[in-house]
């Protein structure tokens, strides 16, 4: 779907979903990111705080959300630049009072530099005050006079912030479940991210640079309309992919080597997170198709647990049942299955867990474990990705040396239904065969995608 047809997020309804949980007692002030200098006069590109954009939808810098259930001057109040066509002349268009206003359909918009006028009045009579305390040092501060401004007036009957929440307390098991227009929004991201990797896979060949491979994924993103990457690519060839978070992508691609890719879009604030490991000649080696089917089967195992009700432990916990079996059937590990799973002696080839939350952050926010330290359990709407892999670097003498230097993780973005596991990136090959077929169309055929896109 093109990214301007995708249907608009209820960012009102969030947040009068997030009022009717704090009550009249509690004020929010939550701030957007701020430029981050990449060297002098340059700065990296902004994206926007994500539970301040979950909550606006406004993806201008200097900004602050205050939401004050019950108070007369508005309840949902934005503090944003104003227009300034002299610095708009830099820097870019801004939206100023009136396009924020329409844009965020808040209550009230007023310039930033009031802040320090409006806010303390706005936290007087409040008990209980939300705020990403730490996140921003030099608001930190001028919270701490807000606050205080309102304290100095306790002897005339004032009530002041007496509780600080953290704003993730509310808010983030919120961001957890995937409401339908988040779902379709992610499909998006998704589904540009799994365009990237095909095209990756037809334009792969040996003796090509990592970062070449990585140009060529990461200009279908947004050739399709992408508005960032959702984090680093990594593209890992060789003994490249035995390191977990490899970003320097300079290497050349060998013959016979694997390349592990693990790349994403990023579309109006959600991310996709897709992992494939693939030959550069094309064909899988013996040994590497022998551990590559390994980690297959744990994966197809992980994602039946991904079923509504059950642990968000049990699917990692069946990849590694999976791995641990394969680990001795290739001799590689020698223990017994008890004594492995005890000891966790496979951690030295699978040192991560079988996945994470997905959503506006990579690893997105919500807690894996409910209050009393249990693992909670799977909700339709949660979005989880299954990435188990094994990696046995060069050095691994105890391996046998067919597999050293092989790394390998596949990963799915996987949607928790009530009809069960919805793969989200299956438009990416994960079969061998499939794979090796893809591969085997080659670059002129690959440039037949942009003309018929």
């Amino acid at each position: 779907m093109e990214p301007n047809l995708l249907p608009r997020p209820d960012y009102e309804g969030r947040r009068r979903q997030l009022m009717a949980k704090m009550s009249d007692r509690g004020v929010l002030v939550l701030p957007t990111a701020g430029l981050q200098t990449r060297s002098r006069d340059v700065y990296y590109p902004f994206r926007a705080d994500s539970d301040f954009f979950y909550l606006t939808g406004f993806a201008e810098p200097e900004a602050v959300l205050v939401l004050a259930p019950g108070y007369a001057g508005g309840e949902q109040l934005l503090f944003c630049r104003a227009r300034d066509p002299e610095r708009e002349v830099w820097d870019g268009r801004r939206a100023g009072l009136e396009g924020a206003l329409e844009t965020c359909q808040v209550d009230r918009c007023y310039d930033i530099r009031e802040i320090d006028a409006i806010l303390p009045n706005i936290l007087e009579n409040r008990e209980v005050l939300l705020y990403p305390m730490g996140q921003a040092v030099e608001l930190d501060a001028r919270v701490q006079q807000w606050r205080s401004h309102a304290k100095s007036r306790a002897r005339q009957g004032v009530r002041y912030p007496v509780e600080l929440v953290e704003t993730g307390y509310l808010l983030h098991e919120m961001r957890l479940i995937k409401d339908p227009t988040e779902q379709e929004i992610m499909r998006a991201a998704i589904g540009m991210s799994a365009a990237g990797h095909r095209y990756g896979m037809r334009q792969c060949r040996p003796g090509m640079h990592e970062y070449q491979l990585q140009a060529e994924i990461e200009h279908v993103f947004h050739r399709l309309g992408a508005s960032h990457v959702a984090y680093p690519s990594i593209v890992g060839a060789g003994a490249n992919a035995c390191i977990l978070h490899y970003t320097e992508n300079r290497d050349r691609m060998q013959q016979g080597d694997l390349v592990l890719v693990d790349a994403g879009a990023e579309l109006q604030g959600y991310a996709g997170d897709i992992t494939r490991t693939y030959p550069v000649n094309g064909t899988f080696s013996p040994a590497q198709l022998a551990v590559y089917d390994l980690v297959l089967k744990s994966q197809l195992a992980a994602i039946e647990k991904l079923e509504i009700g059950r642990s968000v432990a049990d699917y990692h916990e069946a990849a590694v049942e999976i791995l641990v079996d394969g680990l001795r059937d290739l001799g590689i590990l020698r223990e017994g299955r008890e004594e492995i799973l005890e000891r966790q002696l496979y951690r030295s080839f699978y040192m991560h867990r079988t996945g994470h939350w997905l959503g506006m952050d990579v690893h997105d926010v919500g807690a894996y474990r409910s209050p009393d330290g249990q693992w909670r359990n799977l909700e339709a709407g949660m979005v989880l990705t299954a990435e188990p892999g094994l990696y046995f670097p060069p050095d691994c003498a105890d391996v046998p040396e067919m597999y050293r230097g092989i790394g390998i993780r596949i990963e799915d973005d996987v949607l928790v239904t009530r009809e069960g596991p919805e793969i989200l990136s299956a438009g990416v090959p994960k079969m061998p065969a499939d794979i090796e077929d893809l591969m085997a169309l080659g670059e002129s055929v690959a440039a037949q995608y942009f003309r018929s896109s």
